[in-house]
């Protein structure tokens, strides 16, 4: 997790099951709660570094990483 992410989340990284992309960032959710979810809606998902979809499988050892959006100038 990265920026907005990881200071909702009070972390840079976890581990969550699921078999889909999906299923982990609702997983993830559930446990950082309202301000995580707000975020992550705004935010690029990616599986493996290439941009996922909810559907998209997931395995042991991918890595789903919450990228929200840069702002600054």
């Amino acid at each position: 997790m990265f920026a907005g992410a990881r200071e909702a989340a009070g972390v840079g990284r976890a581990e969550f099951e699921g078999e889909t992309v999906g299923e982990v960032i609702a997983a993830a959710v559930e446990q950082f709660g309202s301000e995580f979810e707000r975020v992550v809606g705004a935010s690029r998902i990616w599986l493996n570094g290439d941009a996922a979809t909810p559907e998209l499988a997931v395995q042991a050892g991918d890595e789903v990483a919450v990228l929200p959006p840069v702002s600054g100038g």
